[in-house]
């Protein structure tokens, strides 16, 4: 059974130090390398949240793993790439350019992250759960409850002001580069013309930081795009690309759990993620995330992709394991009985068999399927991917709250408001033990 290791005022409070701390090394490595002081972080404060919320989020998944060290560092590893990959993606999606780029170092994935710096943060996984966290909670309980919770609600206030203002001018600055796309003559004039003096003042803090995402560079990808339009609707990689094979990955997951459980277990039973359709967003979410991890690599070698994919497979397994029995008190899947088990969350065949998926799709099914999603219209490809993805959305959140109306009811608490009421209507425990077979509900 998961159970919280810790607080919520000692996460945020983890929150907080490991903020400043990364940013503080941020800086310093920063200095070593040019030679001069440079704010790394997007904030104005002396912070940097993706060090903090790296931290709490290896508090939270990887306390299980405490004893073992190789595991934890794997971990550490994945959780780490996921949240650099995920923020580089999401920027450059933005700005049209790479925020940072590693592209000139040989190991790396997407010019986003480099193998020397997933390694430096499977260490710091190590760390932090078996060093720092053990002596920073001390020195935390120190403080008076009362005298701390002000200083974490000041903190806290001040570090989401500034991201507010960070985030307005990012966004400010996104639709004034969409509107001059397409000026390339006197570009210092089109940047020094941008906003007013505090919003040019975090404009010229974030170019010092990030010299990529300069105005001037980001026009000119912009014009180099848009001089190459696309064809086919979803080519490549990209969003529409990735959320079709969600949904594909969603139905196929559970046709083949189904049957899986057929021939193993001798009867049929729903394997669904969710109350409306035959989804499971388990498998739908590690289509999505093996293609945006794997694309690159799709031209490697068997052994590669299926190292890779037991690896990636495996660990995300883990995480799905604990963040749902975390949030709804429910188990899902147990794998204590089978031999070479972490946790009864993950196994060593079932890992393979990640592996020998990774293998399949990358080299067989995506192929297949990224060209039927590529033969949609390209005019009515967005509207009816927006479409479908408000569906799944709407879907996961009332299935999310059915689920933890059926636990709170396996553990006796009765309804209080009238959407309460609504979900023990329509959700009830008969049928949610028909949608969720295998549920376990754990005592909190």
């Amino acid at each position: 059974m998961y159970s919280m290791q810790y607080s919520f005022y000692e996460l945020f409070w983890l929150f907080v130090v490991y903020s400043v701390a990364g940013w503080c090394i941020g800086v310093v490595v920063a200095a070593a390398r040019r030679k001069k002081f440079i704010n790394t972080g997007v904030l104005t404060l002396p912070a940097c949240p993706v060090y903090g919320v790296s931290a709490v989020l290896y508090s939270i998944f990887l306390i299980e793993l405490k004893p073992y060290p190789l595991f934890l560092f794997l971990g550490g590893v994945v959780i780490s790439a996921f949240l650099v990959v995920v923020t580089g993606a999401v920027l450059e999606h933005i700005f049209h350019r790479k925020w940072w780029d590693y592209s000139k170092f040989r190991l790396g994935f997407n010019g986003y992250i480099t193998v020397p710096l997933l390694l430096v943060f499977g260490l710091a996984a190590v760390f932090v759960v078996w060093l720092a966290n053990p002596f920073l909670l001390k020195l935390i309980h120190l403080i008076p409850h009362s005298l701390g919770r002000i200083i974490l609600f000041v903190v806290l206030g001040l570090l989401s002001v500034d991201l507010l203002g960070a985030l307005a001018v990012v966004w400010k600055w996104r639709r004034y580069i969409n509107r001059m796309s397409g000026v390339t003559d006197n570009m210092q004039k089109v940047s020094d013309s941008f906003g007013n003096a505090i919003t040019k003042a975090i404009q010229k803090r974030l170019v010092r930081s990030y010299p990529n995402i300069s105005t001037e560079k980001i026009l000119q990808s912009k014009a180099q795009e848009q001089s190459k339009p696309s064809a086919k609707f979803a080519e490549g990689c990209g969003f529409y690309k990735l959320a079709w094979l969600f949904l594909i990955g969603s139905l196929l997951g559970d046709l083949v759990e189904t049957v899986f459980c057929r021939i193993t277990m001798g009867w049929w039973m729903s394997r669904s993620s969710l109350v409306y359709g035959q989804f499971s967003i388990v498998w739908g979410f590690a289509c999505a995330l093996l293609t945006a991890l794997m694309y690159r690599y799709r031209n490697k070698s068997d052994r590669y992709l299926f190292f890779y994919g037991t690896v990636v497979g495996g660990t995300y397994e883990y995480v799905c394991s604990v963040l749902t029995e975390l949030v709804f008190g429910t188990v899902f899947w147990d794998y204590s009985k089978i031999p070479f088990n972490l946790g009864g969350r993950i196994n060593l065949l079932y890992c393979f068999f990640w592996g020998i998926v990774a293998v399949l799709w990358v080299k067989g099914i995506y192929p297949f399927l990224s060209k039927w999603i590529e033969k949609i219209p390209k005019k009515i490809g967005p509207v009816l991917t927006w479409i479908l993805v408000a569906f799944m959305a709407v879907d996961m959140a009332i299935s999310a709250c059915a689920l933890e109306r059926y636990s709170q009811r396996q553990r006796g608490v009765e309804a209080d408001h009238a959407y309460e009421q609504f979900l023990d209507e329509h959700f009830d425990d008969a049928r949610m033990a028909r949608i969720y077979p295998k549920a376990r509900i754990v005592k909190k």
